[in-house]
């Protein structure tokens, strides 16, 4: 993966994060390939699928099928549900925390245990917008310990081109999301 530098958002995802052991090899392409558990894969694909919808639902607009276009939004949610119980199940509780702040090129969470700056890492990413998870590893380049908690920076150390799009498309998503509420508090 290149060292290339993406802005971040101050939102909090769902993240596991699982420590590896010191001596730990980064698989290969293709054997991290071939780990990926199949819900993280149906939940890319799923998200490919979600940008024809979009592309349709803007055909069909300028044509005036509302009817066509509540069927799709309703058979997208449907498909949504089913997406995210599925991914429900490959979180897990032991190495659960909340992001403080990600991005396409990083991610920083709260921890009441610390890690080593170096340290690599197994990950787990799950998205609100778009509906996905993501799947990589990472290595701990920052701790910052403040009282009883440490805030721990992850930049991602294999992630695949199209989760790294994920990950562009829902940074992309809060920051406009938050721009759009101070226009709105503006306008107050």
């Amino acid at each position: 993966m290149s060292d290339q530098e993406y802005f971040t958002v101050h939102h909090q995802l769902t993240v596991n994060v699982e420590p590896l052991a010191d001596d730990f090899s980064i698989p290969s392409i293709e054997e991290f390939q071939d780990e990926i558990p199949a819900p993280f894969l149906v939940a890319s694909e799923f998200s490919s699928l979600d940008q024809l919808n979009d592309a349709a639902r803007a055909e069909l607009k300028s044509n005036d099928f509302k009817h066509v276009i509540q069927l799709l939004d309703t058979q997208n949610s449907k498909l949504n549900l089913l997406l995210t119980f599925m991914l429900s199940q490959q979180d897990n509780p032991d190495f659960r925390h909340q992001t403080t702040s990600f991005g396409a090129s990083q991610f920083s969470y709260k921890s009441a245990q610390g890690l080593e700056q170096g340290q690599k890492v197994r990950v787990k990413l799950f998205l609100d917008h778009p509906a996905a998870a993501i799947y990589c590893y990472g290595i701990v380049f920052d701790t910052q310990v403040d009282k009883d908690e440490t805030t721990i920076s992850v930049k991602y150390d294999l992630l695949r081109d199209q989760d790294q799009d994920l990950l562009i498309k829902a940074a992309l998503y809060q920051q406009q999301k938050l721009l759009r509420q101070r226009s709105l508090n503006r306008e107050k």
